[in-house]
């Protein structure tokens, strides 16, 4: 069936059940490749994580405790600046996902879309992050690794680690700053992602594409 003809199936009297199990299957994977350019897109920029207070990446949960003693010493500066790097990290690692997002959205085998379509507002996303997440962040850690050290960000945690593990309060272990960043950012992406399919959904005659308003006008 032509794109042209699938623009004029009427939503009205359509139903989940009348759609085809590849229609549904091809649906659910458009949304998730439009959801994740839509992610990219706020994310990867400047301000992307650190100006979004739903994304936003704060320090390593073992650093919060002596994160309080730090500031009392004065060393408050040296931690916003941290929280500040490890955002720009993420900004600028997140649009180097997008090449392994796109395959994996791909490569999925989905099996009984219409169930999962059916699910809750997040319903397809959630699917993606189980199908995904372990796989995607083995790839994407390299990436962020890669990033902090340009950035400098190691060098900015070592220092505030370092006071912290001469304190016995928390081991100095880079590995912590990489695998927070790297589990947050991914974190952030599918939020996003989550949040493109609430849009979809209340609105699918809007989301810009025939089949995404078939599949997802027929849920309506």
């Amino acid at each position: 069936m032509s794109s042209g003809i699938l623009a004029i199936v009427p939503a009205h009297g359509f139903s989940l059940r009348d759609l085809s199990d590849g229609d549904a299957s091809q649906g659910l994977k458009l949304a998730l490749e439009k959801g994740t350019r839509a992610a990219i897109g706020l994310l990867g920029v400047e301000d992307g994580f650190m100006g979004n207070d739903k994304v936003r990446i704060g320090l390593p949960k073992a650093l919060n405790k002596g994160a309080r003693m730090l500031k009392t010493l004065g060393m408050g500066q040296q931690l916003d600046a941290l929280t500040l790097q490890m955002n720009r990290a993420a900004e600028q690692a997140v649009p180097l996902a997008q090449k392994a997002l796109m395959q994996s959205i791909q490569a999925m085998s989905v099996k009984d879309a219409k169930t999962i379509l059916r699910g809750g507002d997040t319903a397809v996303t959630q699917f993606f992050v189980d199908k995904t997440r372990a796989p995607l962040s083995a790839q994407f850690l390299p990436q962020v690794k890669q990033v902090l050290g340009q950035l400098g960000v190691v060098e900015q945690f070592n220092a505030v680690a370092g006071k912290l593990s001469g304190m016995g309060l928390v081991p100095k272990d880079k590995a912590l700053l990489e695998n927070h960043v790297t589990d947050k950012a991914l974190d952030g992406l599918y939020f996003m992602i989550g949040e493109e399919e609430k849009k979809i959904r209340q609105n699918p005659a809007e989301a810009g594409s025939a089949l995404l308003s078939k599949v997802f006008g027929a849920l309506r």
